[in-house]
């Protein structure tokens, strides 16, 4: 990211957080089913606050930084994620069935089953503990000092292999808005292909469709769809755009797929994913 680019950012995230106002202070947090943009960090805090929810400091390992499958410590502030979310949504946010949507300023679209947060803790984080700007270097996609406000989410992963091993597919940041609404498996699994590629289509879920598409169905900061896309590639060309984007397109900021599992995990999650889209029907 260039210097120009990172100070647009800036400024749309500053912009963004002006313009949405104090969503919880004015009372306009929507019902479970509704969608919510996000206060500004300090009308958050003030709000919660009152609810006698106040900000903690979270120490992840910050899958952003990763290098080499090694991911450093960084100690953050922010809400713990369901009493944020409570607020925002409602008390029903998190009934069975319902996936939320996290998005980025940027377009990027994080799509997250509430079972999720009955399984991980996770926090809203709205700084750096220590007082360094609130803002990463994505190794992975090639992107330095990246703004991360006004909200991230980030989950308790020290103790879990399986969360380290996701690495930050779930991790939206510059989070501006979170909606609520039905799972996405209906549209993901179309006629009968629930029992064969079930596992497939939450691969995508997590892996693919914070960025693109799979039937009209994902992200906007790159709307590709993926079930068209896949047409034009054979197994092994696919397999070297997953596991390997920057040897196949120099200067992509798609990251490698599922980066911190072994080689063989890897090559077998990409075959899973072709053969599903291979398998969805024409539209």
């Amino acid at each position: 990211m260039t210097g120009a680019t990172r100070s647009v950012a800036r400024s749309t995230a500053l912009s963004m957080a002006l313009r949405i106002g104090a969503a919880i202070a004015t009372g306009t947090a929507a019902g479970a089913a509704g969608a919510v943009e996000l206060p500004t960090p300090a009308a958050a805090r003030e709000q919660l606050a009152q609810d006698g929810v106040p900000t903690e400091v979270v120490t992840v390992l910050e899958p952003h930084l990763a290098r080499k499958g090694r991911m450093p410590e960084v100690r953050y502030v922010g809400f713990p994620a369901d009493a944020a979310l409570a607020k925002l949504l409602g008390p029903d946010w998190n009934a069975a069935g319902r996936e939320l949507e996290f998005r980025a300023l940027d377009g990027f679209v994080s799509r997250i089953p509430v079972e999720r947060f009955a399984q991980h803790r996770a926090w809203l984080v709205i700084a750096r503990e220590d007082g360094r700007p609130f803002q990463v270097d994505n190794h992975l996609q090639g992107e330095q000092q990246v703004p991360l406000g006004p909200f991230y989410l980030v989950w308790d992963n020290r103790r879990s292999k399986a969360l380290q091993a996701e690495g930050g597919a779930l991790w939206p940041y510059q989070v501006g808005a979170v909606s609520s609404g039905p799972s996405s498996t209906r549209a993901l699994l179309p006629g009968g292909l629930a029992r064969r590629y079930g596992a497939a289509a939450d691969l995508a879920r997590t892996n693919c469709l914070s960025c693109h598409r799979i039937r009209g169905y994902g992200g906007d900061k790159m709307p590709l769809d993926l079930d068209v896309a896949v047409k034009g590639f054979d197994a092994a060309a696919w397999r070297r755009w997953l596991l390997t984007p920057s040897a196949v397109r120099p200067g992509t900021t798609m990251p490698p797929l599922a980066e911190g599992r072994s080689e063989a995990d890897r090559a077998a999650m990409a075959q899973q994913l072709y053969d599903y889209l291979r398998a969805l029907p024409a539209r």
